[in-house]
């Protein structure tokens, strides 16, 4: 009798354990620097997305291009602007490439490595949006505009799944 409980008992404790052990690679949106989940994206190593907003100042369209790197690290490989102004910059850095595109400036080639990325979302005009496997999300269907989040690619737990949201649509 004793042998059955003993047995039940690590079941049960497997199964709790299932539950909050990460697994699943995301790309994951965090509220400030809480580490809870507001949304989060089915991505892998080597996998894209995008990030575009309407600049504040000189109200033109940006648009900022990343890849998943096999360290798990956020690269930004792209970058799309329409004006040279405050927050833009004039030039690339080296080994990246600098050109005019469609009468758009064009960053292109950029080998640039975050841990993450902190983004505060426009309250009014910047309309922030991510994009992800040709899917157009704005930031504004999971959080408060206005407000900081942190993105970053790792593993989630089933536990973190349920609690937020899949924006993948998986």
């Amino acid at each position: 009798m004793k042998k059955s409980y003993v047995y039940y008992f690590v079941v049960i404790l497997f199964c709790v354990a299932i539950l909050f052990i990460p697994y699943k690679n995301a790309l994951v949106i965090e509220r400030e620097n809480s580490g809870a989940i507001s949304a989060y994206f089915d991505l892998n190593h080597g996998d894209r997305f995008e990030i575009q907003y309407t600049h504040s100042i000189h109200l033109s369209d940006v648009r900022e291009y990343y890849q998943i790197t096999r360290q798990g690290q956020i690269m930004q490989t792209k970058l799309i602007y329409e004006d040279y102004a405050i927050g833009m910059p004039s030039d690339a850095l080296t080994g990246e490439t600098f050109h005019i595109e469609n009468g758009k400036i064009v960053i292109s080639n950029m080998k640039r490595n975050y841990p993450a990325i902190d983004l505060r979302t426009g309250q009014v005009v910047a309309n922030h949006q991510i994009i992800v496997h040709d899917k157009i999300t704005s930031f504004s269907d999971f959080i408060k505009p206005g407000s900081w989040v942190k993105i970053k690619f790792r593993k989630i737990s089933v536990i973190e799944m349920v609690k937020g949201v899949n924006m993948s649509g998986k």
